[in-house]
């Protein structure tokens, strides 16, 4: 865990720590997702699709989908 300081123009400074962690360096662009009073910082990814792939693989009990889809027609 690291500590940061807001300054009067409301910036603050990732810790050295925090950059390392995500690989950024000058640049590069993050995302800030606000969660109620909790506050998450992400490394915006180059390519979405490529970032949510297989996302939802294993959350499924097996044959769930399969049977979800017949169900369409």
């Amino acid at each position: 865990m690291a500590e940061a300081t807001l300054s009067s123009k409301n910036q603050i400074v990732i810790p050295r720590e925090a950059r390392e962690a995500l690989g950024l360096k000058a640049g590069d662009k993050v995302l800030v997702v606000t969660r109620g009073s909790r506050v998450i910082v992400l490394e915006k990814p180059k390519s979405y699709h490529q970032a949510i792939r297989g996302i939802a693989r294993g959350s499924y009990p097996k044959g769930y989908l399969r049977k979800e889809r017949r169900s369409w027609d």
